[in-house]
């Protein structure tokens, strides 16, 4: 079964900034590192399906059809304590294997390589009704 993995994380001091980006060097190198540790770990077990990164959150848009059809977009929103900073597209077999890979993905080191436990929200891919 199809499961998304939605990485959240905390706004940094700037409308703009994820708290990542205020980071040493260091840390963000081991961060990353983790990361594609991760990613590598995924597809190694055939439970790869797919996975990305977002930008900033100032650069994020909502968008409305207006009343004549045109795009009406709104946004970046500032006030917003936390971001969606990426997601990743697992497939296995049971709930229990996203639920551990997800807590595996909470872990990534932050400052001082310190777990950040930051919150990774777990769906299942929903499928489209048939059209019969």
């Amino acid at each position: 079964m199809k499961y998304m993995m939605l990485m959240h994380t905390p706004a940094g001091s700037g409308p703009a900034d994820y708290q990542i980006n205020q980071w040493t060097p260091d840390d963000l190198k081991a961060h990353i590192g983790f990361m594609h540790d991760f990613n590598k770990d995924l597809k190694a077990a055939g439970e790869w399906v797919d996975a990305q990164g977002l930008t900033a959150p100032s650069e994020a848009r909502l968008v409305r059809a207006g009343a004549d059809g045109a795009p009406v977009t709104d946004g970046p929103f500032p006030e917003s304590k936390e971001f969606l900073a990426g997601f990743w597209i697992i497939d296995v077999a049971s709930a229990e294997r996203a639920y551990e890979l997800a807590a595996k993905a909470s872990a990534a080191p932050g400052p001082g390589g310190k777990p950040l436990n930051m919150p990774i929200e777990v769906r299942p891919v929903g499928s489209a009704p048939t059209t019969d």
